[in-house]
C-alpha cells in the first residue's frame, strides 16, 4: 500500500508494506534456525521474547583512555578499556559477579549476531536493569552486520549494581528492510 502525503513545502511518499514491522518470536526463531541469525546463545528458549531476543553479558570493560571521533573516521580512537573480571561469591559458584560503581562501562555480548542484508536490529535496555538504576545505550545494528554486540552500560544507582556473568541485559528487536549492500564498518566480525 502506498500513501502520498502532500504539504506546502514538499511531498512525502510513505510506503507501508503488508506484514512488515517488528518480527515476533516465531519469525526470529525461524531465522535463527535457518540462517544462524544468533550464535552463542546461553538458552534459546529463555532468551527469545515475544518480540525480540535477550542479549547476555560476556565481558565488561572499564574505560581507561580518551576516545576521539571525527567525520571521516581517520582520526577515530575507540578505547578498548580494561576488562573487569567477575568475582565468585562462593568457591562452589559456577559464575561470578561484576560489582559496578556509578559510571560508564562497555559491555560485549556472549552472542554473535549475523544480520542478513534485509534485516536491521535495535537494542533496548531490559526493564529489570532500569528498575535498578542502570541502562544500556545502543546504536542501530545495520543490515549485514556480523559480530558480537558492544554497547554502553550506564550505572546511575549511587549504591552501584551487581551483574552476574551471562545475565540478560538488553533486548534486541528485528525489523525487515529492503535488501541493501550491508554493513562494512570496522566492527564487522567483532569477536
Amino acid at each position: 500500500m502506498i500513501y502520498l502525503v502532500s504539504s506546502a513545502f514538499k511531498s512525502l511518499v510513505v510506503c507501508v508494506m503488508e506484514g512488515s514491522g517488528m518480527l515476533n518470536k516465531e519469525e526470529i526463531k525461524k531465522i535463527i534456525d535457518e540462517k544462524k541469525l544468533i550464535d552463542g546463545c546461553i538458552d534459546l528458549e529463555t532468551q527469545l521474547t515475544p518480540n525480540g531476543f535477550d542479549l547476555t553479558v560476556g565481558k565488561i570493560y572499564e574505560f581507561d583512555a580518551i576516545g576521539a571521533v571525527d567525520f571521516s573516521n581517520k582520526e577515530r580512537v575507540v578505547p578498548e578499556g580494561k576488562e573487569l573480571i567477575p568475582e565468585k561469591q562462593k568457591s562452589a559458584d559456577k559464575f561470578g559477579w561484576w560489582i559496578l560503581k556509578t559510571g560508564a562501562y562497555k559491555v560485549r555480548t556472549n552472542e554473535t549476531v549475523n544480520l542478513p542484508n534485509d534485516l536491521v536490529a535495535q537494542a533496548f535496555t531490559r526493564t529489570t536493569l532500569l528498575r535498578m538504576g542502570a541502562f544500556t545505550q545502543h546504536g542501530v545494528w545495520d543490515a549485514g552486520f556480523h559480530g558480537k554486540g558492544e554497547f554502553v552500560l550506564i550505572v546511575g544507582n549511587p549504591h552501584g549494581i551487581k551483574i552476574k556473568q551471562n545475565a540478560r541485559i538488553a533486548q534486541l528487536v528485528f525489523l525487515p528492510t529492503r535488501e541493501t549492500e550491508g554493513y562494512k564498518g570496522i566492527y564487522k566480525n567483532l569477536k
